[in-house]
């Protein structure tokens, strides 16, 4: 009988990963909003799933496509990549009315869903230090959005959806990545949304330009490799390790909002981000420790 081996653990650079990851949603939400001017979600949608199907064949595909897709886990895969599009169209058709702030502020109650499916799905165990810190980041959260302070749009129920189908997914993803490779979890993902949404984006196409086809294919291109990362840090660490970095994406995006948009975030944004990045710092700095008094660190 053939025991596949489980992958070491290695929280720090699941944590590196994530990050980065982060930084390349946020710039790939960017260029959504910019695209939901003049196009329908169908459309940004297809091209964010074709162009990251691109990105799989041409990069991480060359020990062959075929080999890709073998998986002794259809079913898990299918989940994975059904959730995640339903997450995906949910959340782009939030950016569309929101704030790139709003949007990812609200969206990040994820982590906490995430944890909480952690303890009965995976065994994990979470100690009430790093319980705490989740808590801790999710109110700084709830400073930046301010609940009943303006948000009122009927779209800010969009993000609360996609959190919902996050959470599954980075569960189902941590699940697969036991047993499963990194490039059959990517390649799954890319091809079930390719498949769907073309049978779809028929009936909401509009010609696009050529700087609409250039920031369609470089949305695909900046999901498609967060979403490789993403892999990567859920394979190397725990869930309820890495759900409090989730929030630095909130910082990337308030950069990106600035930069891009020229909106600037008032106080509370500011005090809420430094509350949820002194809760994803702490969580490093207890996960080191744990880490070095390991006896396989």
């Amino acid at each position: 009988m053939q025991v596949t081996a489980r992958r070491a653990e290695n929280p720090p650079l699941g944590i590196l990963l994530i990050c980065a990851g982060a930084g390349l949603f946020g710039l790939g939400e960017a260029c959504v909003k910019i695209l939901a001017r003049d196009y329908e979600i169908v459309q940004i949608v297809w091209a964010r799933y074709t162009f990251h199907a691109l990105v799989f064949l041409l990069v991480f595909s060359r020990g062959g496509v075929l080999r890709q897709i073998a998986t002794k886990r259809p079913f898990l895969h299918l989940a994975r990549s059904v959730t995640l599009l339903l997450g995906t169209a949910t959340f782009f058709t939030a950016l569309k009315y929101l704030s790139l702030p709003e949007a990812g502020a609200i969206n990040f109650v994820a982590p906490l869903l995430v944890t909480a499916l952690a303890i009965p799905l995976l065994g994990e165990r979470v100690g009430i230090r790093r319980w705490t810190a989740i808590l801790i980041g999710f109110c700084g959260v709830l400073v930046i959005i301010r609940p009943g302070f303006g948000i009122v749009h009927w779209a800010a129920v969009l993000p609360l959806v996609t959190a919902a189908c996050y959470a599954l997914y980075q569960i189902m993803t941590r699940i697969a990545g036991r047993t499963e490779d990194t490039q059959t979890s990517l390649f799954w993902t890319s091809a079930v949304g390719v498949l769907v949404m073309t049978c779809m984006v028929p009936f909401f196409w509009s010609s696009p330009d050529a700087l609409a086809w250039a920031v369609m294919v470089t949305t695909g291109c900046l999901f498609g490799l967060g979403h490789y990362l993403l892999i990567r840090a859920f394979e190397v660490a725990p869930v309820s390790t890495l759900s409090p970095f989730l929030y630095i994406q909130l910082i990337w995006v308030t950069v990106i909002s600035i930069t891009v948009f020229g909106e600037f975030p008032d106080e509370f944004t500011v005090i809420g981000a430094i509350i949820v990045i002194g809760s994803g710092l702490y969580v490093w700095h207890r996960e080191r420790r744990v880490s070095l008094r390991s006896p396989d660190a």
